[in-house]
C-alpha cells in the first residue's frame, strides 16, 4: 500500500494518475450538452449505495471508470451556459492549476513551519485585497472557508470590541437588512446572542437597506439601553445582487459607535472591475469585510477571506498552544496564520488566487465580472419587455428575480404553483438550472449570472422553456378544476 503514497519514489505514478483524471474531466467538459443529466435521488442513490467500499478496485483507471458512473455523468456543471441558479461560477484555468499544486504539496496554513512561502503568499494577497478595498495601513485578515465563516469571525470581533460582559450579551444587537445573508442569524446564535439580537432593517424598492429605517433602529437601541454591536451592510445580496448605501451606513456607524461589517461575498468582484468599482464606494470605511473569491473572482471552492481595518482586533481569535504557536513565537516574529484564524489546519487556498492574478491579472478577472453584470442588464431588458414575466428590480450586479405570469386571470396560488413546477420540471429535464426564492409571500424564479459564456440567446431560450412548463401546469390545473 505504500506505493500509493505521494513521494519521490512515486512521482511518475502521480503524474500518470492525475493526467488520467484530468483527461476524464476534460472529455466530460468537452462533451457536456446540458448542465445536468436530470437524474433524481431515487435514480442515483442505488448506484452509489451499490458500491462496496470494503472491496477496493486497486486500479486508478477502474476507479475513474466507476467515478464516471457515480459522479461525473450526473454532476451539475457550472461551466455550462445554461446553469443559471446559485452563486456558483465557472472556474478559471490558472486557479485549477493552483488547486492541483496545493493538493499535492498539501501545505497547512496554520503555522510558518508547515507552510513558509504559503504563509507569505497568503499575507501578500490579504494586503492586496485590503489595498483594493482601501482599508488603510493597519489592515489585515485571513483566508476562510467561505462567506459564512468570514461573517461569523467578523461578528465575533464586533462582539468582543463592544466590550459587553457575557452575562449582558442579551443587550447586544446586530442590525442587518431584511435581504442580508442567513449567516448573520446563524452567527448570532453561535455567538451566544439572544433570538432578538438580529434586528431586520427594511429595504427600499431596489432591495437596499433604508438608511432612515436604520437610523430609527439605532435610535431605538439608544432608547432601550441596548448596544448596537454591529451593522451588517451587504454589497451584493444573494437574491437581488443589491448593494446597500455604504457611505450613508458608514456615517451612521460612526455616529452611533457601531462596528460596520460589509458582507461583500458576492460583490467583491467589483474590486477588480475596470468600470464598476464605484459601486463599492464607502466600503473603505468598514471595520471588517467579507470577500468570496469563489464567487465573483471565478475561483474553485473554497476561497474566501475576512479583512479588518485594525489588525489588533484579530487578537480576539488568537489562542496559543505550546505545541503549535507558543507565545514566544510573537517575540521571535514568526508569522503563524493560526493566530488570526478560527480554523487550525487550513488549506493553501490562496494559491489559486495567486496563480490567477499572476496569469490573468486583476483586470482580466474584472472584465469577466463586468461581462456577467452587463448580461444581467440585457436580461432585465428582455424580462421587462416580455408580457409573460414580472421582474422585481433592475440589477446592480448579475442577479435577476422574476416570475411567470399567465395572460389569463389566475389566482396568486396558481401562479406560485406554476413557477414552482416550471423550476422543478426544468431541473428534471436537465436542459437548464434556475433558482427559486420568495418575494413577500409569493414564489419567484432567479437567474444568477456568473458565466461570461452565457448569452442573451441562452436567457431567451430558458425563458421560453420556463413559460412552456408553466403553461402546461396551468393547463392541467384548469383541466382538473373543470
Amino acid at each position: 500500500m505504500r506505493s500509493h503514497l505521494l513521494n519521490h519514489t512515486t512521482a511518475e505514478d502521480y503524474r500518470r494518475s492525475v493526467t488520467a483524471g484530468v483527461a476524464r474531466v476534460a472529455a466530460e467538459l468537452a462533451s457536456t450538452q446540458q448542465p445536468f443529466s436530470g437524474i433524481d435521488v431515487d435514480g442515483l442513490a442505488p448506484v452509489i449505495d451499490a458500491v462496496d467500499l470494503d472491496r477496493p478496485l486497486g486500479d486508478t483507471a477502474a476507479a475513474l471508470d466507476e467515478l464516471a458512473e457515480v459522479y461525473l455523468r450526473d454532476a451539475v456543471y457550472f461551466h455550462h451556459p445554461r446553469y443559471l441558479a446559485h452563486l456558483n461560477c465557472p472556474v478559471v484555468i490558472p486557479a485549477v492549476v493552483g488547486e492541483a499544486v496545493l493538493s499535492a504539496v498539501n501545505s497547512s496554513l496554520d503555522t510558518w513551519d508547515q507552510s513558509a512561502g504559503g504563509t507569505l503568499i497568503e499575507r501578500r494577497l490579504i494586503d492586496w485585497t485590503a489595498d483594493r478595498i482601501g482599508l488603510g495601513p493597519a489592515a489585515d485578515g485571513v483566508f476562510t472557508s467561505g462567506g459564512t465563516q468570514s461573517n461569523l469571525q467578523a461578528l465575533l470581533l464586533a462582539r468582543e470590541e463592544a466590550k459587553v460582559r457575557p452575562e449582558h450579551f442579551s443587550r447586544l444587537r446586530i442590525l442587518a437588512s431584511e435581504c442580508s445573508h442567513f449567516s448573520v442569524q446563524k452567527s448570532a446564535k453561535l455567538l451566544g446572542l439572544g433570538p432578538d439580537s438580529v434586528v431586520s432593517v427594511p429595504v427600499d424598492r431596489e432591495k437596499r437597506m433604508q438608511t432612515v429605517a436604520l437610523t430609527a433602529a439605532l435610535e431605538r437601541c439608544a432608547a432601550e439601553g441596548t448596544v448596537p454591536m454591529a451593522v451588517v451592510a451587504t454589497a451584493g445580496t444573494t437574491d437581488f445582487g443589491s448593494i446597500d448605501p455604504l457611505p450613508e451606513i458608514a456615517a451612521l456607524c460612526e455616529r452611533y459607535a457601531a462596528w460596520m461589517h460589509v458582507d461583500a461575498a458576492y460583490g467583491c468582484g467589483l474590486l477588480a472591475s475596470p468600470t464598476r468599482r464605484g459601486l463599492l464606494d464607502g466600503i473603505e470605511r468598514a471595520d471588517s469585510v467579507t470577500v468570496d473569491y469563489h464567487k465573483s473572482f471565478f475561483q474553485p471552492v473554497s476561497s474566501s477571506a475576512v479583512l479588518v481595518r485594525d489588525r489588533a482586533t484579530l487578537r480576539h481569535a488568537t489562542y496559543h498552544a505550546e505545541y503549535l504557536n507558543p507565545r514566544r513565537a510573537l517575540q521571535e516574529r514568526i508569522p503563524n496564520q493560526v493566530d488570526k484564524s478560527l480554523q487550525t489546519t487550513r488549506r493553501f487556498d490562496a494559491l489559486k488566487l495567486w496563480m490567477t492574478l499572476r496569469v490573468m491579472g486583476a483586470d482580466g478577472v474584472g472584465e469577466l465580472f463586468d461581462a456577467v453584470c452587463a448580461l444581467a442588464g440585457e436580461g432585465w431588458r428582455l424580462l421587462a419587455a416580455d408580457p409573460r414575466y414580472d421582474v422585481v428590480v433592475e440589477p446592480q450586479l448579475s442577479t435577476l428575480v422574476f416570475r411567470y405570469v399567465p395572460a389569463r386571470a389566475a389566482a396568486p396560488e396558481e401562479i406560485d404553483g406554476a413557477n414552482l413546477h416550471a423550476r422543478k420540471a426544468l431541473f428534471s429535464s436537465g436542459e437548464a438550472v434556475v433558482a427559486g426564492t420568495k418575494v413577500g409571500s409569493r414564489q419567484y424564479l432567479k437567474f444568477t449570472l456568473l458565466n461570461p459564456g452565457t448569452t442573451a440567446r441562452d436567457l431567451t431560450a430558458v425563458l421560453d422553456l420556463i413559460a412552456g412548463h408553466a403553461e402546461q401546469y396551468l393547463g392541467e390545473s384548469l383541466d382538473r378544476a373543470s
